[in-house]
């Protein structure tokens, strides 16, 4: 793993690692699409991700104390500050699919985390797209939010309510955009990038097992475990991949044009909802998901 690691890094900032990083981020991309339709309403949003987290400790902490390297010094300051970030981002989550449908909800959060990813980029990277990759950008952010003004046209719910969940959707995709930029910065600062991974799926997991094991002994209603169990087993292998993609594809190529590509989720997931779920998509969400998908080709391209 150690010679992995050397070679990712030697290939960092070449285009050699800059296809590599696009492939990444569009795999990263579908896993996260298959991981969000896991969440989609059977289940306690904190259950669900308590039993996420709970089998990426267990999975993680393996690597982490006996496969990569400790962490220095710095790396482990830069895991506490990604503890902190990723909690308040999980907790924003739960509290947003609790107030308003997943279909309303998702959309606002990756339309928005892309827009700030790419400004934050600009800010501490150095960063810059060009005019056409900012064109691209306005088409997939834009889509993705006029897929949630769509989607919130079908909602029956109190309009306060519906208020409230938006409200922690946008602080969700902002958040998005801060942890998307931090975890950058730290696995650029960790000198073999899978130190950094495996240390990081196995610190910021622990927080969620425990405050879902609170809610689940408190609440009038527990369901059974089983499934739930299962359920956050397959999502942690998917969150690997999802999460674990997305970071490295920002260790080797731009943090704006990975984090733009990967919400191209959106389109995978209408698919999946398409083809597997048997969900209608209709000729303007249709015509939404291909001005999401031109807006991620238009920022490869022009770059």
């Amino acid at each position: 793993m150690n010679e992995l690691g050397a070679w990712l890094v030697s290939i960092s900032g070449t285009p050699e690692g800059a296809r590599l990083a696009t492939a990444l981020a569009l795999i990263s991309a579908l896993a996260h699409a298959i991981f969000g339709a896991m969440q989609k309403g059977r289940y306690d949003p904190w259950l669900t991700r308590g039993a996420i987290d709970a089998w990426l400790c267990v999975l993680s902490a393996p690597v982490a104390l006996f496969v990569v390297p400790w962490p220095d010094l710095t790396t482990g300051l830069i895991l506490v500050g990604a503890i902190i970030v990723h909690f308040a981002y999980k907790v924003t989550i739960a509290l947003a699919y609790e107030r308003a449908a997943y279909t309303v909800v998702y959309p606002v959060i990756r339309g928005t985390g892309p827009l700030v990813t790419v400004i934050a980029a600009a800010l501490f990277f150095g960063e810059y797209f060009t005019v056409m990759q900012w064109t691209g950008v306005a088409c997939l952010s834009g889509g993705i939010l006029l897929l949630a003004v769509r989607n919130i046209s079908e909602e029956v719910i109190d309009p306060r309510t519906l208020k409230l969940g938006l409200l922690w959707a946008l602080v969700g995709g902002i958040l998005v955009a801060i942890y998307t930029t931090y975890d950058a910065y730290g696995i650029r600062q960790t000198p073999n990038p899978f130190t950094f991974l495996a240390w990081f799926f196995f610190v910021t997991a622990i927080d969620f097992p425990l405050l879902a094991t609170w809610r689940y002994r408190r609440a009038q209603y527990q369901p059974v475990l089983g499934p739930l169990v299962w359920r956050g087993f397959v999502g942690a292998i998917i969150a690997w991949i999802s999460f674990g993609g997305v970071l490295m594809a920002t260790r080797l190529d731009k943090v704006g044009e990975a984090a733009v590509l990967r919400e191209t989720s959106v389109v995978f997931a209408a698919l999946i909802g398409w083809f597997i779920m048997g969900e209608k998509v209709g000729p303007r969400r249709l015509i939404l998901i291909c001005l999401v998908a031109l807006g991620a080709v238009i920022v490869e391209v022009g770059g």
